[in-house]
């Protein structure tokens, strides 16, 4: 349990221009699951600033340092962290990152929402569905694509860690296509 406080919107903004402000070589940022459900005003907070990096290899220990330094400056929790740890990410899916703005030299993205979708499927935990509803009702997302997407990578569950459970993977799957149909998202 973290001892920090929970952010809000106006903190993730505060971290990306101050990370701007820190460091000062190129790369790219997206910010994934709870973070961007937060920046995009779906949910008032979340526990951490959950993010995906991408600098050159030379850059990433300066980079590391700036986040350091301003987890600590704003009393934030923040965590390097990406749908590909928890589920085999679906085809094309740099090509559906959205673009948020640009802090410093940092181009900063959301992670694909249905890659973000299906890992937080995966978790399986009841704010994790809830937070997949949201983004189906905003239609960030479409359920007919990520009923395709599932069953592409359904078939790569388990093939590449011993932590992924296809079986698990489905079951929550099923869960929340009645959690949606419940909602009238579904006929």
């Amino acid at each position: 349990m973290s001892l920090r406080p929970s952010v809000n919107r106006s903190r993730i903004e505060l971290f990306l221009k101050e990370l701007g402000r820190r460091y000062h070589r190129p790369g790219r940022l997206y910010l994934v699951g709870g973070t961007t459900l937060v920046f995009e005003a779906y949910r008032q907070q979340t526990l951490d600033i959950d993010i995906v990096i991408e600098v050159a290899p030379e850059d990433h220990s300066a980079f590391i340092q700036a986040v350091r330094e301003i987890k600590e400056l704003l009393d934030v929790n923040v965590e390097e962290v990406s749908p590909g740890d928890f589920i085999p990410l679906p085809g094309g899916y740099a090509d559906r990152r959205e673009f948020i703005g640009r802090f410093g030299q940092l181009n900063v993205f959301h992670f694909d929402h249905y890659s973000t979708a299906l890992s937080k499927i995966e978790r399986g935990r009841t704010q994790d569905l809830a937070d997949v509803i949201l983004l189906l009702q905003a239609r960030r997302i479409d359920w007919a694509q990520l009923d395709t997407f599932f069953r592409e990578i359904l078939p790569r569950m388990g093939t590449q860690s011993l932590k992924q459970d296809p079986v698990e993977f489905e079951k929550n799957f099923r869960a929340l296509e009645g959690m949606w149909r419940t909602s009238g998202g579904l006929p």
